[in-house]
């Protein structure tokens, strides 16, 4: 049996796909439900195969150009499109250390039994 890529975006509107029903290969057991697919694999092969080199030359963008063949601005564009494309903003900076006390105010809260652990999963997840 041929197994193949599912399509990022629909091949008629170019809308969002959504997976309907997954199986186990082993023992064949189904499960049907509405599940989104990965961020990843809503990229196009293009864009998996770019960030495939750049992971595998652990980000050096020297290597991911010698790599690809191609100029430095032209890594740094496909850089740019593949962080949005993944839904962040590249011109977004981070501040880890507010994420890290933001993460710890939170577990305290958990701790103190101020928010069920639910509530704390959400607060965690909506976090950068």
């Amino acid at each position: 049996m041929m197994i193949y890529d599912a399509p990022g975006k629909c091949p008629i509107c170019d809308g969002e796909l959504h997976i309907t029903k997954l199986q186990c290969k082993e023992c064949s057991i189904e499960i049907s439900g509405d599940f989104k697919m990965c961020k990843f694999c809503q990229l196009d092969e293009e864009m998996k195969f770019f960030i495939a080199s750049f992971i595998k030359c652990r980000g050096n963008i020297k290597e991911v150009e010698k790599e690809l063949g191609i100029s430095y601005p032209t890594v740094r564009n496909r850089l740019d499109k593949a962080i949005e494309a993944l839904g962040f903003n590249p011109d977004e900076e981070i501040d880890y250390d507010e994420v890290a006390q933001e993460r710890q105010t939170i577990l305290k809260r958990l701790s103190d039994g101020e928010i069920t652990a639910e509530q704390a999963t959400n607060l965690l997840n909506s976090l950068k």
